[in-house]
C-alpha cells in the first residue's frame, strides 16, 4: 500500500488546491480509500469496507495492462477494439438502437444526446422529470431540477418539468387507479402547453430509474404512454442509462428493457460501470437520427472516445458480465436483500417503503407513516453510523431520505445480510431513543411533545453531520449539508 502523504496532509492539499465545491463522502469525517476489491475497500489502516454505493465497479485491470502496453492513440485511426466493441454493445439493444457515438462521461454522453435530438427535428425544448439529474455540463445542468431548482440559476424558458413518477410521495400515488396514465397525462398537458405557445419539443429525457430523485421506479406503461406523446410531438425519447444499466436491474441488461418489448428508446445514454471506473461513456441511437445529425455538415470527433485501451476496458466488462454471471447475481442478491429489508420494513417505524430492482434499492425513510414526512436528519444520521460499522451508504431524493443502495454488482447474500443487521442495529437504538423521550414527554407534559421530540432529534443526531465548513449544496452521490443548515432545515419539517 502506498501514501505520499499522511491524511490529514492529504486533506489539507485538497482544501487547497481542489476546487472547493468538489465535496467528498462523509464530508465531517472523510474516508481515506487506498485500495479496493470487488465490494470491499480499505483505508489507509487497512480497515475494511464494504461498499454498497459505488455503482461503477467491474474488474478490468489486465484487460487495460495489455492494451496499454501496445497502443492508445486518437481514436480518429482505425483500429479494430472500437467497432468489435461498438457490435458487441449492440447486440445488447434492441435492434433498432444500432449506431454509436463513443464519449468519456456520461456527462458528455447526455450533451450529445440532446444535440443530436434537436438536431434531428430542429425543435430545441426538452422535458425533464422533477428532481432529474442528467450531468454537470452547462447544458446539463440546464435540465437537471436537482441542480437548478438547489440553486442561483433560473429554469430556461426551453425546460419544462414534468412531475417525477413517483408513487409512493408523488402525485399520484399506489393508491391511484392508473398512476402510469396520470403522469403520462401530465407529460401531454406539457406538450400541448408548449406547442400553444410556439415551442417545439426535441426530446423527453428521464433516467430508466430515477437515482437522484429516490430509488423511483416509474409505474408500468409510463414510458410507453410518454413515448407516445413526445413521438407526436415530433421529439424523441432519451433514456438515461448512466446510473443503472450494465444488468443492474438483474433480469434485463438495461433498466429501459423492463418496461417491455414494446417499449424501445430512440436515444440510449450509458457511462458509470461501462468502464469499470475507467473514464468510458457512449450514446446509442437510430440510423435515422445519426444520418439527420451528420446531415448537419459538422464533424463530430472526441479524440478519446472510443480509444483503443478504453474499448478494451468495455469489451472486458462485458465479458466479465456475461461470464461471472452477474446479472443473475443482481437478481439474486437482490431479491434476497428486498426480502430482508421488508423484514426490517415491518419491525421499524422509521421505514416507510422499500421499492427497487436487482441491486437498485431504495430504502424512504419517513417519521410519520400516514403523512409519509421524510426523515431526512435521521437518514443522515443512520449513514454516519453504518459507517462506523464499515458499510458505506449515501442518501439522495429531493427531502435526502431515502437511503440508496447500488453497490458493485459481485455483492454477495453474505454483504446484504451484514448490511441489513448494522442497519437494524442502528434503527433499533435510534427509534428506542426517540421513542424513549416521547413516552417520557408525554407523561410529564403533553402540550410540549413536537419541541421536545425535535429536541431529542437534534441531540441524537447532531454528532453525525458535517462541520460548519460545509456549504449546504445538494450533490449527485450522498454529500452531506453542514450541522447548521442541517438542523435549522430538520426544525422546519
Amino acid at each position: 500500500m502506498c501514501e505520499l502523504y499522511s491524511k490529514p496532509d492529504t486533506l489539507a492539499l485538497r482544501g487547497k488546491h481542489i476546487g472547493p465545491s468538489c465535496k467528498v463522502f462523509f464530508a465531517a469525517d472523510p474516508i481515506k480509500i487506498v485500495r479496493a476489491q470487488r465490494q470491499y475497500m480499505f483505508d489507509e489502516k487497512d480497515e475494511q469496507y464494504l461498499d454498497c454505493i459505488n455503482n461503477v465497479a467491474h474488474e478490468v485491470v489486465k484487460a487495460t495492462l495489455q492494451q496499454m502496453e501496445l497502443l492508445n492513440t486518437n481514436s480518429r485511426f482505425l483500429h479494430d477494439n472500437i467497432v468489435e466493441y461498438a457490435k458487441r454493445l449492440s447486440e445488447t439493444l434492441p435492434e433498432k438502437l444500432s449506431v454509436c457515438y463513443f464519449t468519456n462521461s456520461g456527462s458528455e454522453a447526455n450533451d450529445l444526446a440532446l444535440r443530436l435530438a434537436r438536431q434531428f427535428r430542429g425543435h430545441q425544448d426538452v422535458i425533464t422529470l422533477d428532481h432529474a439529474y442528467h450531468g454537470h455540463l452547462s447544458s446539463l445542468i440546464e435540465i437537471s431540477p436537482y441542480k437548478f431548482q438547489k440553486g442561483k440559476d433560473v429554469k430556461k424558458e426551453f425546460v419544462h418539468v414534468a412531475p417525477a413518477p413517483d408513487i409512493y410521495r408523488g402525485k399520484y400515488r399506489e393508491d391511484h387507479a392508473n398512476p402510469a396514465n396520470a403522469y403520462a397525462d401530465e407529460v401531454k398537458k406539457i406538450i400541448e402547453e408548449a406547442h400553444n405557445s410556439g415551442r417545439k419539443i426535441a426530446a423527453f429525457i428521464a433516467e430508466s430509474m430515477q437515482s437522484c430523485g429516490g430509488q423511483i421506479i416509474p409505474p408500468a406503461g409510463y414510458f410507453q404512454k410518454v413515448a407516445e406523446y413526445v413521438h407526436e410531438a415530433g421529439g424523441v425519447f432519451i433514456a438515461d442509462e448512466v446510473q443503472v444499466g450494465f444488468g443492474r436491474v438483474g433480469k434485463h441488461f438495461w433498466s429501459f428493457q423492463m418496461h417491455g418489448e414494446d417499449f424501445v428508446p430512440d436515444i440510449v445514454t450509458m457511462g458509470k460501470p461501462m468502464g469499470n471506473g475507467h473514464p468510458m461513456a457512449c450514446v446509442v441511437t437510430t440510423e435515422e437520427i445519426a444520418e439527420a445529425f451528420s446531415s448537419c455538415g459538422m464533424e463530430y470527433f472526441n479524440t478519446y472516445g472510443g480509444n483503443p485501451v478504453s474499448c478494451a476496458v468495455g469489451l472486458a466488462v462485458l465479458d466479465i458480465i456475461e461470464n461471472e454471471d452477474l446479472q443473475g447475481n443482481a437478481t439474486r442478491v437482490g431479491n434476497y436483500l428486498t426480502e430482508l429489508l421488508n423484514k426490517q420494513k415491518a419491525k421499524h417505524t422509521l421505514i416507510g417503503d422499500i421499492r427497487g430492482i436487482g441491486l437498485f434499492i431504495g430504502i424512504d425513510l419517513v417519521k410519520d407513516h400516514q403523512k409519509r414526512t421524510p426523515a431526512t436528519a435521521e437518514a443522515q444520521h443512520i449513514i454516519y453510523k453504518m459507517k462506523e460499522k464499515r458499510v458505506l451508504l449515501s442518501a439522495d431524493g429531493p427531502h435526502r431520505n431515502v437511503l440508496k443502495i447500488k453497490p458493485p454488482m459481485c455483492f454477495t447474500e453474505e454483504d446484504a445480510k451484514f448490511m441489513v443487521d448494522q442497519l437494524d442495529e442502528i434503527l433499533t437504538v435510534l427509534e428506542e431513543a426517540i421513542g424513549a423521550k416521547a413516552e417520557s414527554v408525554t407523561s410529564e407534559n403533553a402540550p410540549s411533545k413536537t419541541k421536545m421530540l425535535k429536541e431529542t432529534h437534534l441531540g441524537l443526531l447532531s454528532d453525525s453531520t458535517a462541520d460548519s465548513k460545509e456549504n449546504s449544496s445538494r450533490k449527485r452521490n450522498g454529500v452531506y449539508t453542514d450541522k447548521h443548515s442541517l438542523l435549522s432545515k430538520r426544525l422546519k419539517t
